[in-house]
């Protein structure tokens, strides 16, 4: 059943998605928020289609979408890429620079606005990382970075990325922990979905202020002991959850 579901899954989201690529294609002359408007739709689509291979999510905490916030989000599969985008309203993505060069669906991610990485780039790609941050905060835009670089499946650990410091001394702005365990139902580098929630906690901001040292270790505790509860056995997770510790309001 598993496979059938899967199959059902894929076909309706990369068919929907050719079909939007194709679509959009005349938009990209118009104003960046229709973009956003886009990007958003299509995370409610895949939301939608999800259901069927029996997958949902369940928020805890605040999503802080009354303020301008950066996003540290725990990265364990395209479900948070596509999702989020909807669930977010849409902020400003920190994309791999090759995004950028696919045909079509790059200059759409180039439109909507984002903040592209170029790994080989050393310092430099994290200058120029600081410097489109500044310009989107001044936008009045919202960030999502993954601190980890890339998805990391579940259980398995990689050091937190310099990168999310960056954003976080060059705006001043608040950043919002988020730990989730997309991974157990849609597991990277599978075209595999298994039925099943993914449970997305935000957590408590992190205030502006602290060194790099400092935040560098909150934003590690602060997602990593969340990671801890979600991967622990149903009971203890469920438990976990509804006393909710570290969420915001």
């Amino acid at each position: 059943m598993v496979y059938i579901r899967s199959f059902i899954f894929n076909s309706l989201f990369y068919v929907g998605t050719a079909i939007l690529v194709v679509l959009m294609w005349p938009l990209l002359l118009l104003p960046p928020v229709l973009a956003r408007q886009i990007a958003r739709f299509w995370g409610w689509l895949a939301h939608k289609q999800l259901y069927s291979v029996g997958i949902r999510q369940r928020l805890h905490g605040d999503r802080q979408l009354d303020q301008q916030v950066i996003y540290a989000v725990k990265h364990q599969s395209a479900w948070e890429t596509i999702i989020l985008s909807w669930l977010l309203h849409a902020p400003a993505f920190v994309l791999k620079v090759e995004l950028l060069r696919l045909p079509i669906i790059g200059l759409f991610f180039t439109k909507t606005g984002c903040i592209p990485v170029d790994r080989s780039d050393g310092m430099r790609a994290l200058r120029k990382m600081r410097q489109a941050a500044l310009e989107l905060a001044a936008q009045g835009r919202s960030m999502l970075i993954f601190p980890q670089g890339t998805r990391i499946a579940p259980g398995a650990s990689k050091p937190y990325e310099i990168g999310v410091f960056a954003l976080y001394d060059s705006t001043g702005l608040p950043v919002v922990p988020v730990a989730l365990n997309s991974g157990h139902v849609w597991p990277r580098n599978s075209w595999l979905k298994y039925p099943g929630i993914v449970d997305v906690c935000f957590l408590e901001p992190i205030a502006p202020g602290l060194t790099r040292k400092q935040f560098m270790a909150t934003l590690e505790q602060r997602i990593e002991s969340q990671m801890a509860a979600l991967e622990a056995p149903q009971q203890h997770r469920d438990r976990a959850l509804t006393e909710e510790p570290h969420h915001g309001r």
